[in-house]
């Protein structure tokens, strides 16, 4: 029987993490949200993709636990007006769990690795899985999809540290004043081109590496590897 269809990994960061952010850093203002119905609003998206997620798979969302997280840090540093420094640690920890977790999930039942590049949407499994005929190539895929691993948690390591570090150059105002929530709408739209793009072509790189120990292992081709878009 096939494996019920998983939402992928861009679905989950967009609904539990992007959204989100972008609700708080736009809507907090008294003349639109405020930022305590802005919180509740932000909350919306990941509670509620989690909840959905749960209900099809069976499974908790751990993405959408890290969004509920993230807007609950992001809400509350600006409610009680803390120390900026501390957006600048929880932008850092948010993409940094991330890699963790795809880590560790790779020794699990459930590895995070299957739903961003080792699914169907990407990949022509049926194929690359006849071609794995004995134990031994099945141990060297094992081994490729780590090291894969690695690569890609490396992206999100990066992100870490480039969250951080960008958040603590933008973000400089006292929590819970519109400057603050200004600094917050400029660091998000500063992400894409600081942050996003080294990150794309860390993972850019992690598919190049996994089709070409792919063509070695099977002897197929990138085309054959490929999902059909039919």
């Amino acid at each position: 029987m096939s494996e019920q269809k998983q939402p992928s990994l861009l679905i989950n960061l967009l609904l539990n993490i992007l959204i989100p952010t972008l609700i708080l850093t736009k809507l907090s203002t008294e003349q639109w949200l405020g930022p305590t119905w802005a919180v509740v609003a932000a909350l919306a998206f990941p509670l509620g993709f989690g909840l959905f997620d749960l209900k099809q798979s069976g499974k908790v969302n751990f993405i959408s636990i890290l969004g509920v997280v993230s807007v609950l840090l992001t809400g509350g540093i600006s409610l009680l007006e803390l120390d900026p420094k501390y957006l600048a640690i929880k932008e850092a920890t948010i993409p940094t769990l991330i890699g963790l977790t795809l880590l560790i999930s790779q020794f699990t039942p459930y590895p995070l690795l299957h739903k961003l590049l080792y699914n169907e949407q990407i990949l022509n499994i049926p194929a690359i899985e006849q071609a794995l005929a004995t134990p031994q190539q099945q141990a060297k895929l094992g081994q490729r999809l780590t090291i894969t691993s690695y690569f890609v948690a490396s992206s999100f390591f990066l992100s870490g540290i480039l969250n951080y570090l960008l958040a603590r150059w933008i973000v400089v105002s006292p929590a819970g004043t519109s400057e603050f929530a200004a600094e917050l709408g400029k660091m998000t739209a500063l992400s894409y081109p600081v942050i996003v793009i080294p990150s794309m072509i860390v993972l850019i790189a992690s598919l190049w590496y996994l089709l070409h120990s792919l063509k070695k292992l099977t002897g197929l081709d990138t085309e054959q590897l490929l999902a059909s878009k039919g």
